[in-house]
């Protein structure tokens, strides 16, 4: 059409090549163009449309370019040379021409190529049209379009945000989610400042870009003038839209922050229940000036972070209030155990106020030994917290009466199934005789203890174990097997409850060979091993409490006045009686009291066959030695009969009744004493200091 290259003139892809009748104008002319001749025949309305008078135009193509810029001329030409080489029927297009007075007017053209039989082209008829106010509602609507599409991401940012806080737990949460490349930079924000109001004041819980931190604004009054106090006093949002009203409404705070190249900034009050919680800041680089659809989005999302804030505020308290209920139900200080090192540890599960019932506790008690307790309340709340707190303190109360660790265990049970409660309790009970090494161990639906040796290799100890506490009384099954276990010097006793254990996917004998093998290669302190288990679990997670007791046998620096031995023996065992004479001669030899072999063992013997016909249960034989102005050889035989025996005659041929008599003349002093549920009949012979 005009005789010059191809033009980079662009226009929006869904601009229409052929123009849409309704908004067709009547200012449209036709032109001829005989391609052979090169002559380009255009009618009045065609000159209409071009600006030209009759006499300034002479029907060559060239003369067009008075009004045709050279960028839109080289892009004509390039569309119809194409037209015309592809095969193309017709084209059509957008095109700008300037006007007489110098103005520039949108036009459209479209044109119908004319072909010999051979495909030549030979001629082009079409029309030419004025299109300003054509393409001015096109533009409008695309304008329009922009404009949807900008407030439908907006939105999207606004939906996206409120629902990655519905997430957030923690303040840190919020932040987090604000800051994220999902959360408000999507609004174009370069950064954000957030503070928080407490007692009066705004505390900063974030401060903007790295680096950005303006002293003297980490506490600050809300009658300052600060952007943030500001919002807070008013209850209403601030929108500065150029860095010269910054430093205008805020002198103080504008001479810190001129190096972030500010150019405007957006300050919401965070409102809950109808009150300031707080503000937050958007702080841009690359605009001035807000919009009000702009403003609308930034104040509803304002009542968004408000809402997750106080959530996370609420969420916080709650926790910190359980975090304590629970600290409170568990022991304040675990006391120092002669021949021992004890380390324990607590972790909580990140579930809010919804706390655990486990619990972990140590007991001492008489003649050298110590109590471990471990356990572990059905649930995860409040409730489960108060009964761990009552099983502990009857658990403790069950062993220092001096019960044997079977009976606290059941007593334990009748405990709480008498309680007001639905919830069991798993719990382990071992109580150890430092003097000695042995450890009895009572399981009631525990997971087994671990020992640790010297070495570093750890053994995982299957102790035989009743129903859980409440549940062995209510189905009456209130006999809990007693296993022994000998912990030599240095060897380490390690508690836990099932959290340290248990990992999703996988099944608890997998969980105790993990838990094992990170035993067998920690360190030797218990303090450390302890600290190296809880992080371990810190790592992990979980939903479940995590608590722990280490318990490593050491032997005392100074030798301890006397010793102390202890046998179970069970009815029907003849191996377990020949055991306790066993250790009986044994002992009496090792603490020097040969002379007195005889006595002691005949004494000792008479006392475990009483226990054993009289009582149908297991007798527990103990022996030591005591201290004091004379050296003394102390034997005690316990059952869980409350059954006194008595002295009575036997007769000229009677098989029975010399037991006490004999005790009586053999022993320098005999008694009996009330065990909880039994009692003890123990005697003492006064033996010579060792040399």
């Amino acid at each position: 059409m005009v005789d010059r290259g191809a033009s980079a003139l662009s226009l929006p892809d869904d601009w229409p090549a052929h123009p849409d009748p309704i908004l067709a104008l009547n200012r449209m002319g036709t032109f001829d163009w005989d391609l052979d001749n090169g002559v380009f025949h255009m009618d009045a309305q065609a000159h209409e449309v071009f600006d030209l008078r009759p006499d300034e135009y002479d029907g060559n193509p060239a003369t067009l370019a008075v009004r045709v810029p050279p960028p839109e001329g080289y892009r004509l030409d390039g569309l119809v040379s194409q037209a015309m080489k592809d095969g193309s029927e017709n084209y059509g297009t957008y095109f700008r021409i300037r006007c007489r007075d110098g103005t520039m007017r949108w036009t459209h053209t479209q044109g119908y190529i004319r072909r010999d039989e051979t495909g030549r082209p030979r001629r082009i008829v079409g029309i030419v049209r004025v299109a300003t106010e054509e393409l001015a509602e096109l533009e409008q609507r695309h304008q329009q379009a922009a404009d949807d599409e900008a407030r439908r991401q907006q939105t999207s940012v606004v939906q996206l945000t409120t629902a990655a806080l519905a997430h957030a737990r923690t303040i840190q949460d919020v932040i987090d989610v604000l800051k994220d490349t999902h959360g408000l930079t999507h609004l174009g924000a370069t950064s954000l400042v957030m503070g928080l109001v407490e007692a009066g004041r705004i505390r900063l819980v974030a401060e903007g870009p790295s680096g950005s931190f303006v002293p003297g604004t980490l506490i600050t009054r809300i009658d300052e003038q600060y952007p943030m106090s500001e919002v807070v006093r008013t209850l209403s949002p601030r929108f500065i839209e150029s860095p010269e009203e910054f430093a205008d409404s805020y002198p103080i705070l504008w001479p810190h922050i001129t190096d972030l190249h500010i150019t405007s900034a957006a300050y919401m009050p965070l409102i809950a229940q109808a009150r300031p919680i707080g503000a937050i800041g958007l702080l841009y680089n690359d605009r001035r000036g807000f919009t009000s659809d702009e403003r609308n989005v930034l104040v509803a999302l304002g009542s968004s972070i408000a809402q997750s804030l106080q959530r996370a505020m609420f969420y916080e308290q709650e926790k910190d209030l359980a975090s304590g209920l629970q600290q409170a139900m568990l022991p304040r200080t675990i006391p120092s155990v002669p021949g021992a090192d004890v380390a324990v540890r607590y972790r909580s599960a990140s579930l809010g106020r919804d706390i655990g019932g486990d619990w972990y506790d140590l007991i001492p008690l008489p003649g050298g030994r110590v109590g471990a307790v471990i356990g572990d309340v059905q649930g995860h709340d409040t409730h489960a917290a108060a009964v761990m707190g009552q099983l502990r303190i009857v658990l403790r109360a069950y062993a220092a009466e001096g019960h044997t660790p079977a009976t606290v265990m059941a007593r334990a049970s009748v405990f709480l199934h008498e309680l007001d409660t639905d919830r069991f309790a798993t719990c382990l009970y071992a109580e150890a005789d430092l003097s000695t090494g042995v450890v009895q161990v009572v399981r009631a639906g525990h997971i087994d203890p671990l020992v640790r040796e010297p070495g570093g290799a750890c053994r995982r100890v299957s102790v035989e174990g009743g129903l859980p506490l409440g549940l062995s009384a209510e189905f009456g099954q209130l006999e809990y097997p007693v296993g022994t276990i000998e912990l030599d010097s240095d060897h380490t006793l390690l508690l836990c409850t099932d959290g340290l254990v248990e990992q999703p996917g996988t099944d608890l004998d997998d969980g105790m060979q993990t838990l094992t093998a990170l035993i067998a290669t920690g360190p030797k302190d218990v303090r450390d091993l302890a600290d190296r288990l809880i992080d371990v679990a810190e790592e992990r997670g979980g939903d479940d409490d995590v608590a722990l007791l280490l318990l490593r046998r050491r032997v005392l620096d100074a030798p301890q006045p006397g010793g102390r031995l202890q046998q179970h023996v069970a009815p029907g065992d003849p191996e377990a009686l020949t055991a306790a004479r066993h250790m009986i001669r044994a002992a009496v030899r090792a603490w020097g009291a040969a002379d007195r072999a005889d006595e002691i063992e005949l004494v000792a013997d008479e006392l475990i066959t009483n226990a054993l016909m009289h009582t149908e249960g297991s007798a527990v034989v103990t022996l030591r030695v005591l201290a004091g102005s004379e050296r003394r050889l102390r034997v005690e035989v316990e059952d869980s009969s409350s059954a006194l025996p008595r002295r009575r005659e036997a007769g000229e041929s009677g098989v029975s009744g010399r037991g006490l008599l004999l005790v009586d003349l053999l022993t320098d002093v005999w008694g009996v004493e009330a065990r909880g549920g039994g009692k003890a009949v123990w005697c003492e012979f006064v033996v010579p200091e060792r040399p």
